[in-house]
């Protein structure tokens, strides 16, 4: 896969363009699927402009297939060449057209987990410079001028380093693509309306994980995880924003199957490398940490739309 063509940076989105325009940053290939599957899918179908940025190509990961044990990085170390394929495939699925890698294919590699060695390799993710790499996602925030931007917590979800740095990233570059001083040479300045962060609401995990018990002697999994397992997860209140993709579990599923050296399927649950089942839902939550909640929100209830209060003042900007 090589990465789009991308067209003049300076020039604001041509007329006739989606008036809705939804970036979502991630660390390696699979965690778009697993986090936003059916909001990706939801919104492209709705004739939204999705674009993904993956940060890394997922060089570090385990491989569950044994016929692909070779690809691992301590073997062939040809893992990520193929997750770009992979990627392609779960983008396919989601109807998503947009994607690119954070500077170019392979221009940051995955980091390993919290500690281990891969983390002080001078070109992995956690070792990039933070403005450095901010520079390469404010020429992308610039050239698509989205409305709400997507990424992860301070803390990456679950500690992962390439998480912690891709929310470092998305959120200094956020700040830097609106600044009318910073780098005209990669574009004219945009302020994104809306930052998310993905979240899950402790009682609907707790829930999922309930009738997973039960489901789990008819399963191929010899365990399941537990709710410290998943990622993001909060108390109820903190969540702003739920959208319903119910309508897009197969294609959440399907994009999640395309990942194939780093997640299983079997509907509705899943596991990664490490065999432990948990539920696979296509309702997806979210946490607004920077804009105004919406209107379907003003009585305290939570929005149901990403681009609540932002869609009407946009329609038809171009």
């Amino acid at each position: 896969m090589t990465d789009l063509p991308a067209p003049d940076p300076s020039a604001p989105p041509e007329q006739g363009e989606p008036s809705r325009r939804l970036l979502l940053v991630h660390a390696h290939p699979d965690d778009e699927s697993i986090n936003n599957g059916a909001t990706m899918a939801k919104y492209a179908a709705e004739g939204a402009h999705v674009t993904l940025v993956t940060c890394t190509l997922g060089e570090e990961g385990e491989v569950i297939p044994p016929e692909l044990a070779q690809l691992a990085p301590d073997r062939d170390d040809r893992l990520g060449d193929h997750r770009v394929g992979e990627l392609a495939a779960a983008m396919a699925e989601l109807g998503v057209t947009d994607h690119r890698f954070l500077g170019g294919t392979g221009r940051y590699r995955d980091s390993g987990m919290m500690g281990a060695e891969q983390n002080k390799r001078p070109h992995c993710f956690w070792q990039a410079d933070v403005d450095e790499a901010a520079a390469a996602l404010v020429e992308v925030i610039r050239e698509v001028r989205p409305q709400v931007l997507v990424t992860y917590d301070p803390a990456g979800g679950y500690g992962h380093p390439d998480h912690i740095q891709a929310h470092r990233v998305a959120m200094r570059a956020a700040d830097l693509a609106a600044e009318p001083a910073y780098r005209r040479d990669l574009g004219e300045p945009h302020s994104i309306a809306k930052i998310y962060w993905n979240r899950a609401p402790r009682s609907v995990v707790e829930e999922g994980f309930a009738r997973l018990k039960e489901a789990l002697p008819e399963l191929p999994f010899p365990a399941a995880a537990s709710v410290a397992d998943v990622p993001g997860v909060v108390d109820d209140d903190v969540i702003t924003t739920v959208i319903d993709g119910s309508g897009f579990a197969a294609a959440k599923a399907a994009a999640m199957r395309a990942h194939a050296t780093q997640i299983e399927v079997v509907e509705p649950w899943f596991a990664l490398s490490n065999q432990l089942a948990q539920p696979l839902s296509a309702v997806e939550y979210y946490e607004l940490v920077r804009g105004e909640r919406g209107g379907d929100a003003s009585g305290g209830s939570q929005e149901t739309d990403l681009f609540a209060g932002v869609a009407a003042t946009e329609e038809g900007a171009a």
